[in-house]
């Protein structure tokens, strides 16, 4: 009997669960729930040849509950990008996320780090004696990554190691999505009747906090097109010099490869 393994993750990790199931050819079904997140994402799946169900997220209780448990199903679970900017309502909805998934998944891969220590405990918080599903959250060999970056960049050393060799002039570090995604992040187009003056009022934010150049994560993966554009574009409206530094997926592999073992071994 295969498992049904369901990743919820922030938007700005899509990329590499992309990349997680076009190389695992042991996921028969791919299951994604229906929200205002996925379009991007879909778009991938599409580009490279990718078979995949939508559903709303209420049915996904009946619809698993008919599947073939012969083979493997994949659930994805998308959330909105910009959550992280307030860690206790990031923390509510993961948690209420993981609370609905949990009746109908063997094991739930959260695709977070610690984004303003809020995460930390949630392996605790949803142990697999108390609610029969296992629940992980993005690790490196010693704890649980502190972001996105630190992800992909593969882990909590890598990512000081980074942050101190350029101490001295502070970059921003930009994934593919990151430079995507930069102006949602931003709420440039949301929040504001006039971008000119958000982005003027971002640059303040920037120039206090110290930062004068955007790094690019270079992690292989090209799922985004025109990223070199996209981190330019950003860099000359704020003034910025660009660098490059090597990012990959070492962390998603392992931690995906590590939870897909665990729970195939309780099936």
């Amino acid at each position: 009997m295969m498992p049904v393994l369901s990743i919820l993750s922030c938007k700005i990790l899509q990329d590499e669960i992309v990349w997680l199931i076009t190389n695992d050819s042991q996921i028969k079904r791919v299951i994604i729930a229906e929200n205002g997140n996925i379009l991007e994402f879909t778009e991938k799946l599409d580009e490279q040849h990718i078979n995949y169900n939508i559903v709303p997220f209420k049915k996904l209780p009946q619809i698993l509950q008919n599947i073939d448990r012969d083979e493997l199903t994949l659930v994805v679970n998308l959330r909105e990008l910009g959550l992280h900017a307030a860690p206790k309502i990031l923390k509510s909805e993961v948690y209420q996320n993981i609370r609905e998934m949990i009746p109908f998944s063997n094991g739930i891969l959260i695709f977070y780090g610690l984004c303003g220590n809020v995460l930390g405990n949630v392996e605790e918080d949803f142990c697999l004696e108390k609610d029969g599903c296992t629940v992980r959250i993005l690790r490196d060999d010693e704890r649980v990554v502190d972001d996105c970056i630190g992800a992909t960049v593969g882990g909590g050393a890598n990512y000081l190691k980074l942050l101190k060799t350029h101490s001295k002039e502070p970059a921003f570090f930009f994934t593919p999505m990151y430079a995507s995604s930069w102006k949602e992040l931003l709420n440039i187009n949301k929040l504001h009747s006039n971008p000119e003056k958000a982005l003027k009022m971002a640059k303040m934010v920037n120039d206090l906090a110290g930062y004068s150049r955007v790094a690019k994560v270079n992690t292989g993966l090209t799922y985004v097109k025109n990223i070199d554009e996209k981190i330019e574009e950003y860099a000359k409206l704020f003034g910025y010099s660009t660098f490059e530094v090597d990012g990959n997926q070492e962390i998603f592999k392992k931690c995906y490869l590590s939870m897909k073992k665990e729970i195939c071994d309780h099936c």
